[in-house]
């Protein structure tokens, strides 16, 4: 069992939160569900958080997963909102979009979100 693993669904999105200081707190679900509010206004309709890691150094690693590239050019501006409206300093807050293309996922709902996830490593395969 996992205890420093949580996971929450919010909207489109299935947020694996992982925290190395022990399980992850409210202060992750409120850091959850304003990132997932800021890229379902800002990203492409594609884009899904996959997970967020909260690091002994009071930082908080943003994973996002999308077919779209141009998803990566509002990254910066996302991590500095967040980190606002959080009251954290931007440093602590940094945003990494990965992009994977259509071929490598089934766009049905539910299916594309473990996917992503399967894609970029935060869930292991289905055997």
């Amino acid at each position: 069992m996992e205890f420093d693993t949580d996971w929450t669904t919010l909207g489109n999105h299935r947020i694996k939160l992982r925290s190395t200081k022990g399980f992850p707190t409210e202060l992750m679900h409120q850091v959850a569900g304003i990132t997932r509010l800021a890229v379902d206004n800002n990203m492409s309709a594609r884009a899904r958080v996959v997970e967020i890691v909260f690091r002994h150094e009071k930082t908080y690693d943003v994973i996002v997963g999308t077919t779209l590239a141009e998803d990566r050019f509002c990254a910066a501006q996302l991590e500095s909102a967040i980190a606002t409206v959080m009251g954290l300093m931007p440093e602590q807050v940094n945003i990494f979009v990965h992009t994977v293309t259509q071929e490598k996922v089934d766009l049905h709902f539910g299916v594309y979100e473990r996917m992503l996830a399967e894609k970029l490593g935060a869930v292991p395969p289905i055997q």
